[in-house]
C-alpha cells in the first residue's frame, strides 16, 4: 500500500512523540537523583533518562542540577592515613591487580568499613564478585573480627565450592586459622595485597568509597537492627538497580544474566558443531 500511495514506510510507522514540558524534565531529573541516594551525577542521570526514552545532554542535566541544588554526594575528597603496622604473612598477591574476570565467582574481593550506630562504631563487610561487581555477601556487627567475615561468607547465595580466589588486604580478621579452614574446606585459593598497597584491592576500595558516600554519610542509625535493614536495602539496590560506570552503565545482575546467556548460546553452538563434525 505504501508503494501504491507513494509513501515511505518510515512515514507510515512514524509515531509522534508528545514533547515533554520543561518542568516535567526537571522533575524527572530530580526524581532519578533522589531515588538513587543522591549518588548520580550527570552521566548516570543521562543514562537513566535514555532508558526511559528521554535524551538530554549532560550540559542541560548539569544546569538543571544547579538550578535545583542537586549536589552529588561525591563532592569531598577524603584522605585516609594508612597504618604503619602490617601483617607480615608470606601469602602472595595472587590477584596481582587483575580485576577482570570472565567466570562467575572466579575472583572475589572484600574489605571492612565502619558505621556509626548510636554512640558506638559498628562494622560492615561486603564481598564482591569481580565478574560483575555484584555484592554477593554482606554482614554487619559491633566488632571488627573474623565472625563478621564468616557471616558475610554464610550470606553468599551461590555454591562456595565454585569460588576460585579470595583476595583481601592484610587485616588479621581475614588472615587467621578460622578463615584458612573455611577456604581449605571449599578449595578456595587465598590472595593478600602487598604491604602498604591499597591499590592491590582497588575494586573493594572503590566500592567502599561509593558505600560511604551513598550509605554511611547519608544515614544515622540508632540500633543494630536499623543498620541491618538499611544495609539489606542498599545491597538490593546496588545489585538490581544501580548503574555502574565500570559495567557500561548497567546493573550487576543485568550484566550477569546477559553474560551467562551469551555463554550458554556459545556452548550450544559448540555442541552443535561437534555433532556435525562427528
Amino acid at each position: 500500500m505504501c508503494r501504491v500511495l507513494n509513501i515511505s514506510r518510515q512515514t507510515y510507522y512514524y509515531k509522534e512523540k508528545k514533547p515533554l514540558i520543561e518542568s516535567e524534565i526537571e522533575e524527572r531529573v530530580e526524581k532519578i537523583f533522589q531515588q538513587n541516594k543522591k549518588a548520580y551525577g550527570a552521566r548516570k542521570i543521562k543514562k537513566a533518562l535514555s532508558l526511559d526514552g528521554i535524551n538530554l545532554s549532560r550540559r542541560k542535566i548539569r544546569r538543571i542540577m544547579r538550578q535545583r541544588h542537586l549536589v552529588s554526594v561525591y563532592t569531598k575528597a577524603r584522605f585516609k592515613v594508612m597504618a604503619s603496622k602490617t601483617n607480615e604473612s608470606p601469602i602472595k598477591n595472587q590477584l596481582n591487580r587483575n580485576f577482570v574476570s570472565h567466570i562467575p565467582l572466579e575472583k572475589i574481593v572484600t574489605d571492612l568499613t565502619y558505621v556509626r550506630v548510636g554512640n558506638h562504631w559498628h562494622y560492615v563487610c561486603l564481598i564482591l564478585d569481580l565478574f560483575n561487581r555484584e555484592i554477593i555477601g554482606f554482614s554487619c556487627g559491633p566488632n571488627k573480627d573474623v565472625e563478621l567475615v564468616k557471616q558475610a561468607f554464610y550470606s553468599i547465595p551461590y555454591a562456595l565450592s565454585h569460588i576460585q580466589l579470595f583476595h583481601t588486604d592484610r587485616g588479621k580478621e581475614f588472615d587467621n586459622y578460622t578463615i584458612d579452614s573455611l577456604l581449605q574446606t571449599f578449595g578456595i585459593e587465598r590472595s593478600l595485597s602487598r604491604k602498604g598497597n591499597p591499590w592491590d584491592n582497588a575494586v573493594a576500595e572503590s566500592t567502599y568509597k561509593s558505600f560511604k558516600a551513598e550509605f554511611v554519610y547519608q544515614n544515622h542509625f540508632s540500633t543494630m537492627k536499623e543498620l541491618s535493614v538499611a544495609l539489606y536495602d542498599y545491597v538490593h539496590w546496588w545489585n538490581h538497580f544501580r548503574l555502574h560506570g565500570a559495567l557500561d552503565y548497567s546493573t550487576p545482575l543485568g550484566v550477569r544474566a546477559q553474560r551467562l546467556a551469551i555463554a550458554s548460546l556459545e556452548d550450544e553452538s559448540n555442541c552443535d558443531n561437534r555433532e556435525i563434525a562427528s
